[in-house]
């Protein structure tokens, strides 16, 4: 373990994997330099990973050492020691360095001795990027390695793809690019399949993850995963700026958006009959018809606000009367009866806190957080 490791042996281990990685390169040892940049291949910790951990000062010794490799050889250790200690994100970034110096380098070599290896790299990268995005979705942040290891295998790709011997390693990297994208398009079909599920947090999810890694140029695509994540999004609590509507022309959403701000039943009820056709062909209707309940809380809330500026001392009871006439301004006819089970449900779905008093038909609301946010959970 690293804990009982000596400098000395620390020093010594790093020492010949360097000039193992460097006889490598200088005897054109493809087969050999594949398995010395393979980082993710160890399951735990290993002697070169034990040996960094007790050698902190690493990257000056491989500068100092091979400075004419430094650009490959320090963020390579830097990438095998981050990945040791389960810091994905830190390993996939050093070794992405660590490959772009391996390409600049493969770009100037003639023959493609080093095939192996760049296989090894490409796959690595892959690899690595995934580990990494899911160690930054679990932390609440932007997963988007796997979206640049994409970037980086087109810039692999472009290297290979020309005349001569180094053009049939091209296919393989082609592969590793077809199992990035096919996993979006993977996530955008199953994240499809869970809004029709109803498992909006799922749909969330996968929807999302589809988003972040589509090609940013794509905008057709971009479109048609918005087009399922902003009902999703509508229906737990998130709501899209305009701008973005605007921008991949999704203004039909635009309404839902403005009659979830206002409490406007009416404007929603017209969103839906306006664009019917549309949406229960692309099977999300029934998605944003449960928006009605966000919009009868927004509506309550709105009558609390306005009812505590001129009563106070009463701003937490709301008569049943009050909300008949606010739907009634809407052009929305309802009776007591009905107004009542629309309160309790708010209740019960924990949209409103408090209770209804029935012989008075008064909300009486919680004095404390009276109208709980959603904050990312389907209603």
């Amino acid at each position: 373990m690293a804990a009982y490791l000596s400098m000395g042996e620390a020093h010594r281990r790093i020492g010949d994997y360097l000039s193992r990685v460097v006889s490598a390169i200088s005897s054109s040892d493809g087969a050999a330099l594949a398995s010395l940049v393979a980082v993710s291949s160890a399951p735990g910790p290993t002697p070169l990973s034990d040996a960094l951990a007790a050698f902190p000062d690493f990257p000056r010794l491989a500068g100092d050492r091979y400075p004419h490799l430094a650009d490959l050889l320090v963020p390579l250790l830097r990438s095998i020691h981050s990945h040791s200690l389960h810091r994905f994100a830190d390993a996939y970034s050093s070794f992405e360095k660590a490959a772009s110096a391996f390409l600049q380098e493969f770009r100037n070599w003639e023959t493609p001795w080093a095939m192996e290896a760049m296989h090894t790299v490409a796959l690595e990268i892959r690899l690595l990027a995934e580990k990494a995005d899911r160690e930054l979705a679990t932390t609440g942040k932007n997963p988007d390695k796997l979206q640049a290891a994409g970037s980086f295998l087109m810039k692999v790709f472009g290297a290979l793809a020309v005349k001569g011997p180094k053009r049939i390693g091209a296919l393989y990297v082609t592969c590793q690019l077809f199992k990035i994208y096919f996993r979006v398009t993977y996530m955008y079909y199953t994240g499809r399949l869970e809004v029709f599920n109803e498992n909006f947090l799922v749909a969330d999810q996968k929807l999302t993850y589809a988003l972040m890694h589509c090609n940013p140029q794509s905008e057709s695509n971009l479109r048609r995963i918005l087009k399922f994540l902003i009902p999703v999004k509508l229906s737990i609590g998130v709501l899209p700026k305009r701008t973005l509507l605007e921008r991949y022309n999704l203004l039909e959403y635009a309404d839902f958006v403005t009659s979830l701000k206002r409490g406007d039943l009416r404007l929603l009820r017209q969103a839906l009959d306006r664009h019917e056709d549309q949406f229960l062909k692309s099977g999300v209707y029934l998605v944003l018809e449960k928006l009605e309940l966000q919009v009868y809380q927004r509506l309550v809330k709105k009558i609390h606000i306005i009812q505590r500026q001129k009563e106070p001392a009463r701003a937490h009871q709301i008569k049943l009367d009050i909300v008949i006439k606010a739907l009634k301004w809407l052009e929305i006819d309802m009776d007591v009866d009905e107004v009542e089970c629309i309160m309790a449900c708010l209740i019960y779905k924990n949209l409103i806190k408090g209770y209804f008093a029935h012989k008075s038909k008064v909300l009486v609301l919680s004095k404390q957080d009276p109208f709980p946010k959603l904050n990312g959970k389907p209603v």
